[in-house]
């Protein structure tokens, strides 16, 4: 039993003895290699200070050119890409690492990257579409018809589009979609065209109900004067006569403006008694 306890601690010794050894031996190579690695640190560091000066740089003169904001966040995002992609590789190298060897291998990854993220590199793509094309800029009210998506655009990035919808909730879409299902920009003109409708009974006085409607119209601020107003017959539906009218208003005040013209096409009808019928049901009873 002793014989045995003696031979482990003697085994113990000798591994502890090799591993001091091997260290004593390796220490000018790890101090190279914690010397390397602080180098890396600070080098990225460094690095990192460099970019966000250069991409501000960048910014400013895009922003003194007059480049529009997607086009400005879009290429911000390629620069932060690209310049951290170099300062890795500058690092790999700085390790020791052969530079064809690191390109090879970068040049394998992205065939790899490439294969798995098929879908990245077709909202990279449309990324560029819509930087091109320009079918929106941020700050248009969108909506992808098919999708059921709308709201304003925010942000555009390589790979995906911000939007926030009209009750501040954030929507990521992916670029792709954008570019492969039809849009409808609410906001790319300045002006945009009030279209409602609204009915009256059959017995009501349809030329006062059309002269009221053409009078809040002409007397609203936010309607343009100087285009055309329209107060028609747009309907003879099954239980009323369907008012339509059209007007011009600004953009930003569009939906302001309809709010408050149906409250007012409301309450001036009810003061005029013309009445705005709802369904409901009549039950003739017959007597036998």
């Amino acid at each position: 039993m002793l014989d045995s306890a003696q031979e482990v601690t003697a085994s113990t010794a000798d591994e502890v003895n090799r591993f001091v050894q091997y260290f004593n031996d390796n220490i000018p190579n790890l101090i190279a290699f914690g010397l390397k690695v602080i180098f890396a640190i600070v080098f990225y560091l460094i690095g990192s200070k460099v970019i966000s000066v250069i991409r501000k740089v960048v910014g400013k003169s895009m922003e003194r050119s007059n480049a529009d904001v997607g086009v400005r966040q879009f290429v911000d995002s390629m620069l932060k890409f690209g310049l951290y992609a170099l300062l890795i590789f500058m690092i790999a190298t700085k390790f020791g690492v052969e530079s064809s060897s690191v390109a090879a291998i970068i040049a394998s990854a992205g065939v790899a990257i490439g294969l798995a993220l098929q879908g990245s590199l077709s909202n990279f793509a449309g990324g560029i579409l819509i930087l091109l094309l320009r079918p929106f800029a941020v700050g248009d009210y969108i909506i992808v018809n098919s999708e059921g998506i709308e709201g304003t655009v925010k942000v555009i990035q390589i790979f995906y589009t911000k939007m926030t919808t009209i009750d501040n909730k954030t929507i990521v879409v992916p670029n792709s979609i954008l570019t492969s299902n039809s849009l409808t920009n609410v906001t790319a003109r300045p002006e945009r065209q009030l279209d409602l409708k609204v009915g009256i009974s059959y017995e009501s006085d349809l030329k006062k109900a059309k002269e009221i409607v053409e009078n809040l119209l002409l007397k609203d601020e936010d309607v343009i004067q100087d285009e055309e107003i329209k107060v028609f017959i747009s309907e003879l539906a099954d239980s009323s006569v369907v008012i339509g009218l059209r007007a011009w208003v600004k953009t930003e005040a569009y939906w302001t403006t309809r709010w408050r013209i149906l409250e007012e096409i409301k309450m001036s009808f009810d003061e005029e008694g013309i009445d705005i019928p709802y369904n409901q049901l009549t039950v003739h009873m017959a007597n036998h």
